[in-house]
């Protein structure tokens, strides 16, 4: 829809036989990122850079990236994954970063 306020980008991939699709929304207070491999929104995280302990690496080097190019808006994080592996994070994160909305 133009003049929507609301940028989304989307992008699918296969990480270790898993499609992962992931979501990528911009808001005015936000970034919304859902990854999935089950189809579902899965476990969700509210980040912001100098928060106490991430629960989750990708969580963390995302949040990282975010405040590295200049912005200061949270990152509400959905992974939905069927498998919890590095090369999984990594595959996300990579995903994420190339596809950005900020």
């Amino acid at each position: 829809m133009e003049g929507f306020p609301v940028s989304v980008k989307k992008v699918s991939f296969d990480i270790k036989g898993n499609k992962t699709s992931v979501v990528i929304s911009t808001y005015d207070d936000c970034f919304l990122v859902i990854a999935t491999q089950i189809g579902g929104m899965g476990t969700i995280l509210h980040a912001r850079k100098g928060r106490g302990p991430m629960l989750m690496a990708s969580a963390r080097q995302l949040i990282e990236h975010i405040s590295s190019s200049g912005s200061s808006k949270l990152l509400v994080l959905s992974l939905g994954l069927k498998e919890h592996s590095v090369e999984t994070v990594r595959g996300i994160v990579s995903a994420v970063i190339e596809n950005r909305v900020w």
